[in-house]
């Protein structure tokens, strides 16, 4: 990849990651398969402005726009979706990007979802 990605606040990763492993907790405890992979969305706040340059990196990554939502405050958000595991190390992986397209973009990140997966029939 052509962009030099920033280091990203040690201090900011981990908070993200007490709320990830939550996140992770809960899928596991609805029998989610983490190795499978799903569609997994991403979102950011911030301007139409700064989507456009979000999408240009996020792109490079394998994300695709999902949707463009503005709040009851009047915020923006960009909905981002990619095909990835959920395991410990891939979301780990997701969040640092996206924490680096944070810090390039000027946008906020927001945190991500899925559906759980539990490899069988539903």
């Amino acid at each position: 990849m052509s962009q030099n990605l920033p280091p990203v606040d040690e201090a900011r990763l981990a908070a993200e990651w007490e709320a990830d492993r939550q996140v992770l907790a809960n899928l596991k405890r609805n029998g989610d398969v983490a190795r499978l992979a799903r569609p997994v969305d991403v979102s950011f706040r911030g301007s139409e402005q700064d989507f456009e340059r979000v999408l240009t990196i996020a792109s490079q990554f394998g994300f695709v726009e999902l949707d463009r939502e503005e709040d009851e405050d009047g915020d923006l958000f960009l909905f981002l979706e990619c095909v990835q595991p959920v395991d410990e190390q891939s979301i780990r992986a997701l969040t640092k990007k996206c924490l680096q397209i944070e810090i390039l973009c000027g946008v906020e990140y927001d945190g991500w979802g899925c559906e759980a997966q539990a490899g069988g029939v539903h």
